[in-house]
């Protein structure tokens, strides 16, 4: 085993570091509520940091996941949000793994280039939450193609994005075998449907600023060369992408874990209160230094889901239990950091209680962690299933 970072990783976590340094916290709280961080996207599209994962052929970086995660975790790690941004990273693997080439060439050097966004990703329902195999949009064949209709919910940034990535069902499911059969997935652009008016979208005000929202599809026509691999095996190609999305989701929340964690240390040093600074106490000590030691244990779960996504292993339950672990650090680290501010963790300058908002997302999506619990006690112990 070797447990060292190689050198072009440091170099892409102090480039993307210096980045970040132009987008402090003074712009992040000029955001909200619901301004999206455009000059902050552009910023990483022009350096290349979103167009990590496409191959060079495309015109991207052609890296690994592993470096994507440290881009992503360093931007949470210097105060930043990069929900804002990260779901072009696993939404185009979707493409680049099961995409036709012509797929591939039309969009993928344009993504890279920054000329589309393809930052929307269309599975959940308002009706079946993350029972994904039964969603009720669908598409029907029709001349030249299909035409889709039904609702999608939590559908972040799509006001934001050029193209969609869409699931839904083409085959009725009383007429399939197995539940996650007669799924599709589709590249749908959002530009023609919203100007033929087959596509609506209303933002969803939340408690951070994460610009998600809710669509309508009313008869959007969708060619067939939109169509992503295989009619009907587009349940397969989601799962497949939701590997990537659980390794870069748990770094996102080891990002937040250290920008807690070093926020409170630094406080906690510096402040003193009965002639002594308040880290001296155990009582604040200590909270900060477990959830360190938990951020520093979700970090080697993440870099091993990472290092078995990369050579091509099965990395379902390493992927899932990272993102829980990161999940559950980066809240701990938030509490203990809040605490350690006190009543100054609730002024807005400090931007505690904005990343305390933020990274309390990551326990219940894009997965709840009792359904990570849930996959872990039936498909890693055995256990009967529970839902």
């Amino acid at each position: 085993m070797d447990f060292s970072i190689p050198p072009e990783l440091d170099e892409i976590r102090a480039a993307v570091r210096e980045l970040c340094e132009g987008f402090p916290g003074e712009y992040w709280r000029g955001l909200e509520p619901d301004r999206y961080p455009e000059e902050f996207v552009r910023a990483l599209t022009e350096h290349g940091w979103l167009a990590v994962l496409i191959p060079e052929e495309y015109g991207g970086a052609g890296l690994g996941i592993t470096a994507a995660s440290v881009i992503l975790e360093e931007i949470n790690a210097s105060g930043g949000n990069s929900g804002a941004c990260h779901a072009q990273m696993y939404t185009m693997g979707t493409i680049l793994r099961h995409g036709s080439d012509e797929q591939k060439q039309r969009y993928l050097p344009k993504i890279a280039a920054g000329e589309l966004r393809l930052q929307a990703f269309g599975v959940t329902e308002p009706t079946v939450g993350s029972d994904t195999t039964r969603i009720q949009t669908t598409a029907e064949r029709a001349e030249g193609g299909y035409v889709v209709r039904g609702q999608k919910i939590w559908t972040s940034r799509a006001l934001h994005s050029d193209l969609m990535l869409l699931l839904a069902r083409t085959t009725p499911l009383e007429e399939v075998e197995k539940r996650t059969e007669g799924l599709s997935t589709f590249i749908v652009d959002m530009k023609q449907a919203l100007a033929d008016g087959t596509m609506t979208i209303r933002p969803i005000k939340t408690l951070m600023n994460h610009a998600t929202t809710e669509i309508f599809l009313d008869g959007v026509e969708v060619p067939a060369d939109a169509l992503v691999g295989e009619e009907g095996k587009g349940f397969r190609y989601i799962l497949d992408g939701m590997n990537a999305e659980r390794i870069l989701i748990a770094a996102e929340c080891i990002g937040d874990g250290r920008w807690f964690t070093d926020k409170a240390a630094a406080y906690a040093s510096e402040r003193v209160v009965f002639e002594r600074p308040i880290g001296s106490n155990q009582g604040v000590q200590f909270p900060i230094a477990h959830a360190y030691a938990a951020i520093q244990a979700a970090d080697l779960m993440r870099y091993k889901a990472a290092w078995l996504f990369e050579q091509g292993l099965p990395c379902g339950a390493e992927a899932n239990m990272a993102k829980l672990l990161g999940s559950e650090a980066s809240w701990a680290a938030a509490n203990a950091c809040l605490d350690t501010h006190g009543g100054f963790g609730f002024a807005e300058e400090y931007d505690v209680e904005r990343k305390f908002r933020e990274t309390r997302l990551y326990s219940i999506a894009p997965v709840s962690n009792n359904l990570v619990l849930a996959y872990v006690g039936q498909h890693v112990l055995g256990m009967p299933r529970s839902y």
